[in-house]
């Protein structure tokens, strides 16, 4: 199951695993900034329901956020408050444009349709946070709580279940058992929100998506699995979901996981008219060194670029002087730092 990979990486280092280790363009996998139709509304669930703490609030505007989004109207504006949860953040953004309305996520998405992203915070005690979520009438997606087989030796005892924000993006608990997963999730103390573990992706080819975030952008490959059963299914309402799980790092930040269905079939793909304010629309914030000479690659080798150009940032906010935004090979789109 994709909860465990990040931590399945550390079994696989230290026991002398085989995987190739590739020069990183990528220096770390930041975090997400997720699309918000009502950032008042957002805010509400992710500080109370959720105990997120907000860090900043700021404003995006002008030409060169035009161009970073590709989103060509003078009148745009971009709202972006930055919220952390123990180490990691995320971002909500939430588009403003007398010309462009934005799009709900699809009331029948689910978890092999290539839209899907998440992000997966750790928990202490699976129990407690999960009745924090049914006292304020989260939606679900999982059936309750589930716990790994002892069939996916890896995975046997780690717990997970998936919910919706009010805009239906999927989110993720997870609570690891001792044992199991980064060190750093057994030293809570008497805190029952830890932080963030990975982000997750729904993908079509694992092969393709490699040759993309592995052998273009130097991400190094921890971990791999293929998952099924009971538990699976009721963890996110796939039935019949076997999928393989590919797991990937940068030397800080965030993990990053393909979700790549094996079965079932029906899988929808990534609409290929997204625009930055529809509302299945994330994007993963990369830090890189060489950010000209990866922009330069990635159009010569035909990569979809949402950016026609290096941007500008200047003192955004965005935490890098420079950027542009591109899509991976099947259309999540990537922000680009440096």
């Amino acid at each position: 199951m994709k909860i465990f990979i990040n931590f399945f990486w550390l079994i696989l280092f230290f026991a002398g695993s085989t995987f190739q280790l590739h020069a990183q363009t990528i220096k770390e996998i930041q975090g997400v900034s997720i699309t918000v139709s009502d950032m008042n509304k957002a805010l509400n669930f992710y500080t109370e329901v959720l105990p997120f703490e907000k860090d900043t609030t700021f404003t995006l505007q002008g030409k060169s956020i035009q161009n970073l989004y590709n989103v060509q109207d003078t009148s745009l504006k971009v709202t972006v408050a930055r919220l952390y949860i123990g180490e990691e953040h995320i971002e909500l953004i939430e588009f403003h444009s007398e010309n462009n309305v934005g799009r709900e996520i699809p009331a029948d998405s689910r978890s092999n349709d290539l839209w899907f992203q998440h992000i997966a915070i750790v928990v202490s005690d699976m129990q407690k946070a999960w009745q924090i979520l049914e006292e304020n009438d989260v939606t679900h997606v999982s059936t309750s709580p589930q716990t790994l087989p002892d069939y996916l030796p890896a995975a046997a005892g780690i717990s997970a279940f998936y919910f919706r924000d009010p805009d239906g993006h999927n989110l993720e608990l997870i609570h690891f058992p001792q044992g199991k997963g980064n060190p750093k999730w057994q030293n809570s103390g008497d805190k029952l929100f830890l932080g963030i573990d990975h982000t997750a992706i729904g993908i079509e080819s694992t092969r393709t998506s490699l040759q993309f975030y592995q052998d273009v952008l130097g991400l190094n490959v921890a971990g791999e699995s293929v998952n099924y059963g009971t538990e699976q299914e009721h963890l996110n309402q796939v039935f019949g979901a076997r999928l393989k799980i590919t797991g990937l790092t940068a030397a800080n930040g965030i993990g990053l996981e393909f979700l790549d269905y094996i079965a079932p079939p029906g899988g929808r793909p990534y609409p290929a008219d997204t625009k930055p304010n529809d509302l299945w629309y994330w994007h993963t914030t990369l830090k890189v060194k060489g950010i000209n000479g990866l922009f330069q690659k990635l159009k010569e080798q035909g990569y979809s670029m949402l950016s026609e150009n290096i941007v500008e940032l200047g003192s955004s906010g965005l935490g890098g002087n420079f950027g542009f935004i591109a899509r991976d090979t099947d259309g999540h789109a990537l922000l680009f730092l440096e």
